[in-house]
């Protein structure tokens, strides 16, 4: 049932997927003896590592002395995790994982799959009696600003973690199909309301003058894609035709509105 399947990396042709059980372990590295799993290449150490099988999850040890190692989720959108050099048994959380060794100029990488994960069932009646917590981040999926907030995110929501950013020429090209009123003042105002809604600056009614906030898009799309505010469902509405008049509607300008 907890089974962790390891993919080879593609070097030599396809490998045959490896399995291990809880308590289970699996080295890698250049040597043959003594590995359950070999990377033929000159950069990888003769022992580079060890791969710990632990229920739903597992865990990543590191025998360089030198090198760090990095698990990356390829559906996280950049998400990752950083094994320093002799770190042992670091637990790697995601679900579908990559691990990326750096070897003499090249990034070599294998596939690690943990099984599904599971999740406490919502309950079905009322819950604790009290005062309802409040969200974390207020935002309206039916709302122009995260129209323009999705847009941001689009290409490191399409799997590629470090791609830049799109300009605001760019997410005003990506929106006309469903907002053809876009432009670059309503864009960048767009973008000015959302640092303000997710407080990475202040309001007008407090803000310094001559405040600016450097990074501002770096500093949203990290916001969004580290908890999860964006996902991959919400680009299909970026494709979608023209609403009707009335729908998604904008706040005023010069006005802040949670």
């Amino acid at each position: 049932m907890y089974t962790i399947i390891v993919v080879p990396p593609q070097l030599d042709g396809a490998g045959e997927q490896l399995k291990i059980g809880p308590g289970e372990r699996l080295a890698f590295g250049r040597a043959a003896a003594g590995n359950d799993l070999v990377i033929s290449h000159d950069g990888v150490s003769r022992v580079a590592g060890e791969i710990t099988a632990h229920r739903a999850f597992w865990m990543l040890t590191n025998h360089s002395a030198h090198q760090t190692y990095v698990v990356e989720n390829p559906e996280g959108a950049g998400e990752h995790v950083k094994v320093a050099p002799g770190r042992q048994d670091s637990p790697i959380p995601f679900e579908f994982s990559r691990v990326v060794l750096p070897a003499a100029g090249d990034l070599l990488s294998f596939d690690v799959w943990a099984p599904c994960h599971g999740f406490r069932a919502r309950a079905a009646g009322p819950g604790t009696p009290g005062a309802t917590t409040a969200p974390a981040f207020a935002l309206d999926r039916t709302k122009r600003y995260f129209a323009v907030l999705t847009a941001l995110c689009e290409p490191r929501l399409r799997g590629a973690p470090h791609a830049p950013l799109p300009t605001v020429d760019e997410v005003v090209k990506r929106l006309r199909p469903s907002w053809p009123a876009a432009g670059r003042s309503s864009v960048a105002w767009n973008i000015d309301y959302l640092a303000v809604k997710l407080r990475l600056r202040p309001g007008p009614d407090t803000a310094m003058p001559g405040q600016r906030l450097n990074g501002k898009k770096e500093s949203l799309v990290s916001l969004a894609l580290r908890f999860d505010l964006v996902r991959e469902e919400d680009l299909l509405p970026l494709d979608a035709p023209a609403p009707a008049p009335g729908k998604l509607d904008v706040p005023v300008a010069g006005t802040v509105r949670s």
